[in-house]
């Protein structure tokens, strides 16, 4: 007889979510349109002068509070592993990327693993080469395809990023909470899903508009785009030809003018002591790889 544990770790090892299930494709609608709705809803009352600074407060404090648990917790710290943390401080980071409602921590981090391996080849759960919505968010109601054993085997066996892989759905419900407990029905509104149709397609924008919309600072075997516009919404995530450059880097922008809310809140805590171990590109690799970009212009002018 099998032990109990070990069906639940084959169960999480598979979370494979066949495209053709009526039951996701439902979940997957309800989870992109009920946003845009509350979104469009929300835009009447602002527009009818009901909104008060309190609803705005909550979606600012909300937003930027998941879209770091995205930035910093489950893209840099988990997927990447740019840097170490406290276990109270990478308890929060996951705690609030949950909160995002984009996936469990293991499901999002094998996906994004999956991108980087095959970034724009056959295969990428969300290449612009089969057109721009699918990048966006087709790719989502297609099917979402994690597979941990095979890209990202080490998340598996970190206890912490297992619970709160298993208990995502708390956090996602918690993150609805929080916003209606302060700010009752129209703090649920802003602070609960508008921010999550705004954080939604802030993410989603870096699969998309920085896989096709940009400029490239540096050679690399893919589409990958930097968009100063994304990276200012997403906090840093649209240096995104920079991070596939060196994607495993904790700093996204490379250059002084490259706002990097992501980098800031990394240094901060680095000097706090909080996280350590931080990944830097050393200045060497990077002025090596633009050498290579000025050698191969002189080469085609």
């Amino acid at each position: 007889m099998v032990p109990n544990s070990q069906v639940k770790k084959e169960r999480l090892m598979h979370t494979t979510t066949p495209a053709r299930n009526p039951t996701y494709r439902i979940i997957m609608l309800f989870v992109v349109i009920v946003p845009l709705l509350a979104t469009i809803f929300a835009i009447v009352l602002l527009w009818q002068r009901l909104v008060s600074w309190r609803e705005v407060a909550l979606l600012l404090g909300m937003y930027t509070l998941t879209g770091l648990g995205i930035t910093v917790g489950y893209h840099r710290m988990l997927t990447h592993r740019s840097f170490e943390a406290h276990p109270v401080v990478k308890f929060i980071f996951l705690a609030l990327g949950s909160m995002a409602m984009e996936g469990g921590a293991v499901t999002w981090a094998s996906v994004h693993i999956k991108h980087h391996a095959l970034t724009d080849e056959e295969g990428d759960p969300h290449s612009p080469l089969e057109g721009f919505f699918h990048a966006h968010v087709g790719w989502l109601l297609d099917g979402l395809y994690a597979e941990p054993d095979k890209y990202g085997s080490w998340l598996l066996k970190d206890r912490m990023v297992v619970f709160f892989e298993r208990t995502f759905l708390f956090w996602v419900v918690l993150g609805f909470v929080i916003p209606f407990l302060i700010g009752g029905w129209t703090g649920l509104l802003w602070g609960g899903l508008v921010r999550v149709f705004l954080c939604h397609h802030t993410t989603w924008s870096v699969n998309s508009i920085c896989h096709t919309f940009g400029k490239r600072m540096f050679e690399t075997e893919d589409q990958s785009m930097n968009n100063w516009l994304v990276g200012l919404l997403a906090f840093g995530e649209g240096w995104h030809n920079n991070h596939h450059a060196f994607p495993r880097s904790a700093f996204h922008g490379m250059r002084w003018w490259q706002f990097d809310f992501s980098a800031y809140i990394i240094r901060g805590l680095e000097r706090l002591g909080l996280v350590w171990k931080v990944y830097r590109v050393p200045p060497t690799a990077i002025a090596a790889r633009m050498e290579r970009v000025r050698g191969q212009t002189a080469a085609a002018d």
